[in-house]
């Protein structure tokens, strides 16, 4: 059973890992994208514009269908960078809506506004996973997010012992595990992983197997 990586900007396939490279619509990347592999693909808050948008979604509607692209982003929130807030959540929106009409599932980006992300969701009553990823904030929002639906993907944030991420995986069977564009290998995080699960490599290549499975991205 391979390692499985929900999010890495990595190109280079590893033998025995499976991972979904993550790609995002910021110039003509997306026109020598991978036609086989799994990947993500969006438009990612630091890159998309309004002026552009149109353009853009005009890709990603057409892209996204791919049988291989296995989850819409990253795409999300973040006060910090990027257009202002009003502006990302239309942009959100949009995705939203096309990963519903595909029933793929979100991976997100949220970078001081978890607030306004759990509003998006529940104003539009999103029925499709939204997967955060790299979380790495406290576990009291840690449980207020899945208390809220969404799920956490964990990056090498879990090799850190005063990490939230730690407590919160801890205390959870349904989570995800990514490199992101970290140096840490995913075969690293698995095992700091089981360490802190107190159950084997094995065990927990089954459990993380079983969460892919349920939401088709194998």
């Amino acid at each position: 059973m391979d390692f499985l990586d929900i999010h890495t900007h990595k190109t280079a396939q590893q033998k025995g890992v499976t991972s979904i490279q993550s790609l995002s619509l910021f110039s003509d990347i997306f026109l020598a994208m991978p036609k086989t592999k799994p990947i993500s693909i969006g438009l990612h808050p630091w890159y998309a514009t309004s002026d552009k948008l149109e353009i853009q979604l005009r890709y990603l509607v057409v892209l996204a269908k791919q049988p291989n692209v296995k989850l819409i982003g990253e795409c999300g929130l973040d006060k910090l960078k990027g257009e202002n807030l009003e502006n990302q959540t239309v942009i959100l929106e949009h995705q939203i809506a096309l990963a519903e009409a595909l029933n793929k599932p979100l991976i997100l980006h949220c970078v001081k506004a978890f607030s306004a992300l759990i509003e998006v969701k529940e104003r539009l009553k999103v029925k499709v996973p939204m997967i955060i990823h790299g979380f790495n904030k406290n576990e009291e929002l840690g449980k207020q997010l899945m208390a809220k639906g969404f799920l956490l993907s964990f990056g090498a944030a879990v090799l850190k012992a005063d990490s939230g991420a730690v407590k919160l995986l801890q205390e959870s069977e349904i989570f995800f595990l990514e490199t992101d564009d970290s140096k840490t290998s995913i075969e690293e995080i698995y095992q700091a992983a089981a360490s802190l699960k107190k159950c084997s490599v094995d065990e927990l290549k089954a459990l993380i197997f079983a969460n892919w499975k349920k939401l088709n991205l194998l």
